[in-house]
């Protein structure tokens, strides 16, 4: 078929005449030109009506010659469609535009993709980078890191998510999250595990599955984590849901007093408390009673019934009912909820009663106390913009804006003791301002229907509120701004302006974090810079002070410091020779007329102006600021009559000392525990020679005599007197077994400098001590530390604000312990760990900037040294451990404020 119809030419046999057909044919045709000649249809139809029997088989034949048409015509379609398709992508595949392997079905794992969501609120940024395993348990709905020392124990009614994180075959990171389920664990800590492992797994970008683990059926792939050492514990943390229970209130009776604004004054629950002249108020929770006397006002009532209204709205919503009654007139229940109907209502409150004052105190936190100040609220400023005349408007004294949203205040009104707690007031504050509370009224003396009431900044009760003078409850809105407008920061006032600009101002520096750390200069160097330095130096004198003035100090002391003295060095330096050169360039430049007569009494008067006399002030670290004043006002007025323009003045403290100052005692800067003139010789004591970063760092402080604070990579002196006369005592140069040889050499010296023939003096070195004096001396043998690897890593860091955006600084090498900013971060990197240092006065905002800048100095350190991995840990002021204060010379106790 195909081919005739393709080739139309192709000559077939004839077919047989189908005469049926031929005669249906014509006489269909007579039919149609019968119709298109416009014969009537009668006529039409008599054309055809003279068919023969036949006519049944024509038709026949019809339908079976469309039946197939139809069936080539979708055979045809078919063909030409694949055909289309085969061709199509042949012509594809010649472009490059694709291969056929792209029309296959990806599988599950490769069509993940990272929601664009942020995790870290959640989630910390270096979650699963390290290999290892991590557990977090949900509580409140968030999860929240265990230590490592609680991994494998769990609670019967927690949830907990656990990573693993491990290196595969290619050396890339790989993930196992599992998510553990308690069998008394609620269902909002099971929907969080379940939730939250898939948020770990998107934060971190796996490919694998969360694997659900159900307690007391663990699989032995999740039990091989932990070394099939998995334990339970009963219990768990509480859940997150509000659980809702029936309040309890507390049936209090108060009298109404007061005329244009009312007031509440707490009395007993009974009958005998009513007086016909007063309005009382009943509250007994559900059901509010405004009892009004014989005697009592018409305004009175209605102002406590509006009192009453808003107690109803604001503490019960709406679910109290409040009746008003008249005396002679209350129903049963009233009296049963004040213990029974008194035989006679009488006056019994003094015609001049005036209530007492309520006492306003501020709740804070001393130098290991508490502090409660009281609020001197009569003279305050921040009552009015205006000034206030308190004897003619003595009621406007205790007003709202005396509250601070940053503490906790106690508002005792004798009867009532109210507790107000700030939004933004620390936790340890409100504690304790709750056990004040209920202190106050057992200590002292109070009523016995006296109660402590706590209120939160925003949810005050109304009994709080009336307390104070106008305490507007209504929030000022301004309905001419439009949403577009507020974004605006012209728009912006007070406050809000000013966060605003900060917002947009903000920026840190963190680039201190990212340099390399100082290396410690070579003792030749050193030895040079100090003999330069000591060549320039025409002359020194000492002063120290005793009493209220400076003495002289002998020249045999020079070197010999005490942490409660203070001492001035006077030194005369000769000035640099390209001062000479730059001052002849200036004259040159004045032309050749002034020269001559000038340039010779320029050089008569060069020998005269040739020095400079610097005074160096040293504190030590427990003397007073009183030796700083004492100089300033006496001895630096002296100084400045006899070098007028020729002297500078430089303050130091205790181990934080100018290099060019520490230079002319040639490493033999020694600092005592005490005063000078103390008598202490009857004690042992230990002296620690350090060098910090440069040998021109180089002190030997006395440190507290133990033997744990000895350590193999250092020297240190021991002195063990006696009682004797003729022979004082005897003292030890210990050296470790691997300190350095020129620090022992140094240590020798520094021993024979100090003292005299009067004493027995040996150098031993480690391990070798005697038996009789050394350890009998120094009290005890005891562990000590064997290395000082964290010489070799140490830096500090400080983290602060205070240039009015968030910065870290480097402490140079030779760092001390009054570096440490007690209102400030600091960051202190042993080689092992990172310790977070925060400081007594720190704010929140610090605490959290210092927290990134931790966690990006870690992540730097671990791509630049990854042999030496560091972990974080948070040090509060006080509360530092053995591997913090070893790397600071001399540890002690933190100074006191000066008084």
């Amino acid at each position: 078929i195909l081919d005739v119809r393709e080739n139309p030419n192709l000559v077939m046999p004839p077919k047989p005449v189908d005469r049926a057909a031929e005669w249906y044919n014509i006489d269909f045709s007579l039919q149609n030109q019968l119709r298109l000649a416009g014969a009537s249809p009668a006529i039409v139809a008599a054309a055809g009506g003279g068919a023969s029997p036949r006519d049944h088989l024509a038709r026949k034949m019809r339908l079976r010659r469309k039946k197939d048409s139809s069936q080539d015509d979708q055979a045809k379609q078919v063909l030409k469609g694949m055909s289309d398709v085969a061709q199509e992508k042949k012509n594809m595949e010649e472009n490059g535009d694709l291969k056929y392997g792209d029309l296959k079905v990806r599988r599950w794992d490769k069509s993940l993709e990272k929601p664009q969501l942020d995790y870290s609120e959640f989630f910390m940024e270096d979650v699963g980078q390290v290999p290892g395993v991590t557990v977090f348990q949900i509580e409140n709905f968030v999860p929240l890191q265990v230590d490592e020392a609680f991994h494998g124990k769990f609670y019967e009614a927690d949830c907990y998510i656990i990573l693993k994180t491990f290196l595969d075959d290619n050396g890339a990171l790989n993930w196992q999250i599992f998510y553990w389920i308690g069998q008394e664990a609620t269902l909002d800590k099971k929907a969080g595990s379940a939730i939250h492992a898939v948020n770990l797994r998107n934060f971190l970008g796996a490919e694998c599955r969360t694997i659900r683990e159900e307690m007391g059926d663990e699989s032995e792939e999740f039990s091989a984590v932990f070394n099939n050492e998995i334990s339970y514990i009963e219990g768990g943390t509480a859940s997150g849901f509000y659980t809702v229970e029936d309040s309890n209130y507390t049936i209090r009776l108060y009298r109404v007093y007061g005329k244009k604004n009312i007031k509440l004054e707490s009395v007993p629950v009974k009958g005998s408390s009513l007086d016909p002249r007063f309005v009382f108020l009943l509250d007994t929770g559900l059901e509010i009673f405004i009892w009004r006397g014989v005697n009592a006002t018409l305004g009175a009532t209605t102002k406590a019934r509006l009192f009453a209204e808003k107690i109803n709205k604001n503490e019960r919503r709406g679910k109290a009912e409040i009746v008003t009654l008249m005396q002679n007139q209350e129903p049963p229940e009233f009296w049963e909820a004040l213990g029974g109907q008194p035989e006679e209502i009488k006056k019994h409150v003094p015609d001049d009663f005036s209530p007492i004052r309520p006492k306003l105190y501020k709740v804070g936190l001393g130098l290991g106390y508490l502090e409660l100040p009281q609020v001197n609220y009569k003279l305050s400023v921040e009552h009015k913009d205006h000034k206030i005349k308190l004897d003619t408007l003595p009621e406007l004294r205790l007003v709202q804006s005396l509250l601070d949203t940053k503490c906790v205040y106690i508002l005792d009104c004798w009867s009532d003791v109210f507790i107000w707690i700030g939004r933004k007031s620390p936790r340890l504050v409100r504690a304790a301002a709750l056990k004040l509370g209920q202190e106050l009224c057992s200590m002292l003396h109070r009523p016995k229907h006296s109660s402590v009431t706590r209120n939160l900044e925003g949810t005050e009760c109304q009994v709080f509120k009336s307390k104070f003078k106008n305490w507007d409850d209504v929030l000022k809105v301004d309905y001419s701004r439009a949403a577009e407008t507020v974004q605006q920061n012209d728009n912006l006032q007070g406050k809000v302006k000013k966060d605003a600009e900060q917002k947009d101002q903000m920026k840190a520096d963190l680039t201190a974090l990212f340099l390399p750390r100082q290396p410690p200069m070579p003792l030749t160097e050193a030895e040079q810079l100090m003999e330069e330095w000591n060549e320039d130096l025409d002359g020194m004198e000492g002063f120290v002070l005793e009493g209220k003035k400076f003495t002289r100090l002998p020249e045999e002391e020079f070197g010999h410091f005490y942490t409660q003295d203070c001492y001035v060095f006077l030194c005369r330096y000769w000035v640099p020779v390209e001062y000479e050169d730059d001052t002849k360039e200036k004259e040159g430049q004045g032309g050749e007329g002034g020269r001559g007569k000038g340039d010779e009494d320029e050089e008569d008067k060069q020998p005269e102006e040739d020095f400079q006399c610097v005074v160096y002030f040293w504190q030590g670290r427990q003397a007073s600021n009183m030796g700083w004043l004492t100089f300033t006002f006496s001895l630096q007025k002296k100084f400045e009559s006899l070098f007028p323009g020729k002297l500078k003045v430089v303050r130091m403290t205790q181990q934080q000392e100018n290099l060019k100052f520490l230079s002319h005692f040639k490493r033999k800067f020694i600092i005592h525990k005490g005063k000078r003139k103390q008598n202490a010789d009857s004690q042992p004591s230990l002296y620690h020679i350090r060098t910090n970063g440069s040998a021109l760092c180089t002190r030997t402080i006395q440190i507290g005599t133990d033997s744990g604070n000895l350590n193999s990579e250092f020297c240190f002196i021991l002195k063990v007197p006696f009682e004797s006369t003729d022979n004082q005592g005897i003292v030890y140069t210990w050296v470790g077994r691997a300190a350095d040889p020129d620090e022992a050499k140094l240590a020798e010296d520094i021993m024979n400098s100090m003292f005299d023939d009067t004493y027995s003096k040996q150098v031993i070195n480690e391990g070798e001590e005697p038996e009789n004096f050394f350890w009998v001396g120094i009290g005890s043998q005891k562990q000590y530390d064997e290395d000082a690897e964290y010489m070799k890593y140490a830096r500090l860091f400080r983290c602060s604000n205070e240039k009015g955006y968030f910065s870290v600084s480097e402490k140079c090498s030779d760092f001390c312990q009054d570096d440490l900013a007690d209102d400030d971060i600091m960051l202190l990197d042993n080689g092992k760990e990172v310790y977070m240092w925060v400081g007594s006065q720190t704010s929140q905002v610090e605490i959290k900037l210092s927290l990134k800048a931790c966690q990006v100095y870690i992540q730097h350190m671990r791509a630049k040294d990854s042999e030496h991995p560091r972990k974080l840990r948070l040090v509060r002021k006080g509360n530092e451990p053995h591997c913090f204060t070893r790397c600071f010379h001399a540890w002690g106790t933190f100074k006191t404020p000066p008084s």
